[in-house]
């Protein structure tokens, strides 16, 4: 039987790279699928959905509310418009022209990446603070909390703080300079899970709005994403993000997700408007969701570390030495594979090249290739694909006779 994708001309690949947008996210349950299907079988109004998914996210979160967005960096543009605006019916209306109000966000240098166009998006101005002498090789002091406090003026909107596992200064002491001067903190957690701890850790630091990816760690639908915190900036959030095409003598805001009494009249359709969510993934990602804190994806971690063991085994006597990196309980294991280039006489980046061109095509972990190793994340990795990879790694990584 052709396939869909066959049918479109394009063979499917062995992703041994892991829950990566570029290649489509993470594998999605038997149950999140029968719910995305279950969903599309029929009609509902996308804001009391909505709703729902406020309700769910905050007792999975902690927040005091949440909304379901079109991946982590819509997130990142609607936390970034709801701060910027709040309730103010003009200012959404004038996004992202925002010259006339408070529009920088303070964000340490170090913290600075390509995904925060996403927070620019909005009309944001960024103003770093910090210097990256670790990465320069120039010091040995990362950022510190009074840079950012240092750094406020009449200006500021908020704070963007990326949360990474050595980030610094502590995120709770981000939080307390910019609370002193009135200051939401934006947290950009897309790839923070797990654990699952910081569902409720991180939102518990005091941070105002924080986005979470729907389409890695909990699985759902590759596009959607998770923006939970303070229940004013998720109901502006959403606001600039839903269909506002209705009579405003019918429209009834869901009282779970936006606080009628905060605004007069209804606003037009917002920045975020772009970013919509289907029916099927909202109730798709609150399937995984659901799946993820009761940590049912955890029963595959042994699963997992007995594929990687079986790569490893079909490698011994190549060119390439492979060490099993294993985290415990809730993370996956990783399978390192460090080649010895100048006995194979190819390059690490070669034999990336040429595992893509086999076929099937063979898509490793590309990380730490400019340091001669390929990464193998077993995520979407079956017996029957990981025997399949471990025979085309074996191929590439023999030494000639």
């Amino acid at each position: 039987m052709v396939g869909v994708y066959e049918e479109l001309g394009i063979e499917p690949i062995i992703n041994a790279s892991g829950a990566v947008t570029r290649l489509g996210g993470a594998p999605m349950s038997a149950a999140v699928l029968d719910a995305f299907c279950q969903a599309a079988a029929e009609a509902v109004p996308l804001d009391r959905l909505q709703g729902a998914a406020a309700r769910a996210i905050a007792e999975a979160t902690g927040a005091e509310s949440g909304l379901i967005t079109a991946g982590a960096a819509a997130a990142l543009t609607l936390g970034t418009a709801a701060i910027l605006t709040r309730y103010d019916l003009g200012r959404m209306e004038r996004l992202p022209r925002c010259d006339d109000f408070p529009h920088e966000f303070v964000v340490a240098r170090e913290h600075r990446n390509g995904y925060d166009h996403a927070v620019r998006a909005a009309g944001a101005r960024l103003v770093e603070v910090g210097f990256d002498e670790l990465a320069s090789g120039a010091g040995v002091r990362r950022v510190e909390a009074w840079e950012y406090e240092a750094a406020f003026s009449p200006r500021t909107a908020g704070v963007l703080y990326v949360m990474t596992t050595g980030a610094r200064p502590p995120l709770a002491e981000v939080v307390a300079r910019a609370h002193a001067h009135y200051l939401p903190v934006l947290v950009d957690a897309a790839g923070e899970l797990p654990p699952r701890s910081n569902l409720q850790a991180i939102a518990a630091s005091g941070a105002d709005l924080v986005a979470f990816s729907g389409g890695k760690a909990i699985r759902g639908p590759q596009a959607t994403g998770i923006l939970c915190g303070r229940r004013d900036l998720i109901g502006a959030a959403a606001l600039q993000m839903l269909d506002m095409d209705d009579h405003p003598e019918l429209w009834q805001a869901p009282v779970e997700l936006i606080d009628r009494a905060k605004f007069a009249g209804m606003p037009r359709h917002g920045i975020g408007r772009g970013f919509k969510v289907s029916k099927e993934q909202i109730v798709a990602l609150l399937t995984a969701l659901r799946m993820f804190v009761r940590g049912d994806y955890d029963r595959e971690l042994a699963a997992h570390r007995r594929r990687l063991d079986t790569i490893a085994g079909q490698l011994k006597g190549s060119a390439a030495d492979c060490q099993l990196h294993d985290a415990g309980d809730e993370c996956l294991p990783l399978l390192e594979i460090a080649v010895d280039e100048s006995r194979l006489g190819r390059s690490a980046i070669e034999v990336c090249r040429r595992l893509r061109a086999s076929s099937p095509p063979c898509y490793v972990g590309h990380a730490a290739l400019p340091e001669g190793k390929l990464i193998i994340n077993p995520l979407h990795l079956t017996d029957k694909s990981a025997g399949e990879l471990a025979r085309r790694l074996r191929e590439e990584l023999t030494l000639p006779a």
